[in-house]
């Protein structure tokens, strides 16, 4: 369906939230070392639930072995600093989204990698950090799936 990349994760329970959230929408995820945590921590898998059986979960040394690997035909990267709102995209199935780490977002050189119109941002209120990851990848992911109908694979 879709895919979600997180570049260097820090945070257990926030995984864990994706991981329930890829299940349930039939999204790949992605996740690009360093993590901030090990796969078998108990934060990530309470979170996680019994999900990620359900979960097509890949593990990648750096970002562009992700890329190479998964050869995606569309990528957007979600980021404080875009210029897009993610509403104004006509998603399609099998786009990838880019997330960084909780702490401190996408570096720059990996947002200057991308055309303008390829970094999206979440709007909130003036003068307010970020939204917290795993709500910023529902928000971005359900919207995607309602454009193409909620369709299923």
């Amino acid at each position: 369906m879709f895919h979600v990349i997180l570049y260097q994760p820090e945070i257990p329970p926030n995984t864990g939230n994706i991981i329930r959230l890829c299940a349930n929408t039939g999204s790949s995820l992605h996740l690009i070392k360093p993590l901030g945590f090990d796969l078998s921590d108990k934060q990530l898998r309470r979170a996680g639930l019994d999900y990620h059986e359900w979960v097509d979960i890949s593990v990648y040394p750096n970002l562009d072995s992700c890329l190479d690997t998964l050869n995606l035909k569309r990528i957007f990267a979600i980021s404080t600093k875009g210029k897009i709102c993610y509403t104004q995209v006509k998603f399609q199935p099998q786009d990838a989204f880019l997330f960084g780490p909780e702490t401190r977002g996408l570096p720059k050189d990996i947002r200057d990698s991308y055309f303008p119109d390829q970094i999206l941002y979440l709007p909130m209120y003036p003068n307010n950090r970020s939204l917290n990851l795993s709500n910023a990848v529902a928000v971005v992911v359900f919207e995607a799936w309602r454009q193409i109908g909620f369709v299923v694979r």
